[in-house]
């Protein structure tokens, strides 16, 4: 499966938050693993143990052979199962997922492609209810949206008990429209901070705000 640069952004998001700010977790949770990529960001930014679960047989396969070939392997754990019939021994600290976009499209032919992108097997409103319940009381839930489904996203999420804290809006260049958001959700009520990010700016070079986030896992920035 091919890295979406909307994936490493999410990625570096996160990881920063969690080894720069208040974000301290034991155990996190990746929905969705696909290759592993956000639980290997997340790896380098601090010592929490780390399941990744896709209900794909391929990106279980590519995960595991990833994560032990890491130096975090010990930490690192892969899991092929459907998400509704995950049962944990405990909740986390810190949920991630970067779900499927295209609820209710129409799905290519590829099957492997289509679960990862299209919500078929996983609703929002099914993430939604299994972040609730397997997230600790004072945990915190990070998503990565299609920019046209956060409002609706961040209602269904409230009816749920899970609040919004922090979201970024993400755009290909300042001329573009916002294409993603990137959102962190507690069930404590906060004030919204809320920022924004081109990826590019209008001379097809990647912006300072990227550069810095994406510095520790790009070589060639």
């Amino acid at each position: 499966m091919k890295v979406c640069t909307d994936s490493c952004l999410f990625g570096a998001w996160i990881a920063h938050k969690v080894g720069e700010e208040n974000i301290k977790p034991k155990n996190i949770l990746d929905i969705g693993t696909g290759t592993g990529l956000l639980s290997l960001m997340l790896a380098q930014k601090c010592s929490a143990q780390i399941d990744g679960i896709d209900v794909d047989s391929n990106s279980f396969t590519q995960a595991t052979e990833n994560f032990n070939a890491s130096p975090w392997n010990e930490r690192l754990h892969a899991f092929h199962s459907n998400i509704n019939e995950w049962k944990p021994s405990g909740k986390y600290d810190l949920i991630i997922s970067n779900p499927p976009f295209y609820e209710n499209d129409l799905l290519p032919g590829d099957y492997g492609k289509s679960i990862s992108k299209h919500s078929s097997l996983m609703r929002l409103e099914d993430l939604l209810l299994k972040a609730k319940d397997l997230l600790n009381e004072d945990g915190t839930f990070a998503v990565l949206l299609p920019w046209r489904r956060t409002l609706w996203f961040e209602n269904a999420a409230a009816n749920h008990s899970l609040l919004v804290k922090e979201k970024m809006e993400v755009k290909q260049t300042p001329a573009h429209s916002y294409f993603r958001t990137m959102a962190l959700l507690q069930h404590q009520k906060n004030d919204i901070v809320k920022t924004d990010m081109a990826i590019k700016t209008s001379q097809n070079e990647y912006t300072a705000g990227f550069s810095e986030l994406l510095k520790d896992y790009y070589l060639y920035l």
